[in-house]
């Protein structure tokens, strides 16, 4: 079998671009991901009435269905609701590429939402009884002394989940949008191209993910607490990295 590898060489600026995509939603859905999910957890964590019920309920639906059927719900369905509320009278689109950022936000902050929880329990109990002793409020409290020990502690899970993401992004295909394993189909379709390029795209992958799966472990190695960390796993239902 003779493989043209020349072919990735002429398209590579466009591989990349498509990369760049692909890097670029999955540091987003990440960073504002993690950002909404702790606020959730924070806010379960402390039992509010009414939103904590709400928010365990949105947890649990997002959980529960494809990542696939809610890029579809984001696309068709929030165009004619913002419509309805802004009495426009017609659907308001969001387009594919702020769908695809706003789609996979709400989604993995969901998964980090239960990650952070998971680590709530990992705070020895003392931690909150000193903060309240120094007359901390509950703001600063959970901003400056448990949070951060909640993020340390989930640090390899968090890792983990964000692989899951990176992988999942090749989900954007549906809204027609050129992220790195769509960029490549589509040339190698063009060029007669499919093993070359496929092959090339899971090589990438490969080395991308060896490379985060290799981070989980040495922040899980440097991590306290492992039977903790191990509870964590089962409860979320989330492999091991």
């Amino acid at each position: 079998m003779h493989f043209d590898f020349q072919a990735i060489a002429r398209a590579f600026p466009f591989l990349m671009d498509g990369l760049a995509f692909t890097v670029e939603l999955t540091a987003v859905a990440c960073i504002g991901g993690l950002i909404l999910g702790t606020g959730m957890a924070v806010i379960r964590q402390l039992q509010v009435p009414v939103a904590s019920k709400i928010i365990s309920a949105y947890v649990t639906l997002m959980r529960c269905i494809p990542l696939i059927l809610v890029l579809f719900w984001f696309f068709f369905l929030v165009p004619l609701v913002l419509g309805h509320l802004s009495a426009a009278g017609r659907p308001i689109p969001l387009g594919p590429k702020m769908t695809a950022f706003v789609t996979f936000t709400m989604f993995e902050a969901a998964y980090y939402a239960e990650i952070v929880r998971s680590g709530f329990k990992a705070i020895n109990k003392g931690q909150y009884e000193g903060a309240k002793a120094l007359g901390l409020s509950t703001a600063t409290m959970y901003g400056s002394v448990i949070i951060p020990q909640v993020l340390r502690a989930t640090a390899p899970i968090i890792v983990t989940q964000t692989i899951i993401l990176f992988q999942d992004t090749a989900l954007v295909y549906v809204l027609s949008l050129n992220d790195f394993l769509g960029t490549a189909a589509k040339i190698a379709q063009r060029d007669g191209k499919l093993v070359e390029f496929y092959t090339f795209v899971a090589f990438v992958y490969l080395i991308l993910c060896s490379v985060g799966s290799e981070l989980a472990e040495r922040l899980r190695r440097k991590t306290p607490g492992t039977v903790r960390r191990a509870k964590s796993f089962r409860a979320l239902g989330l492999p091991r990295p």
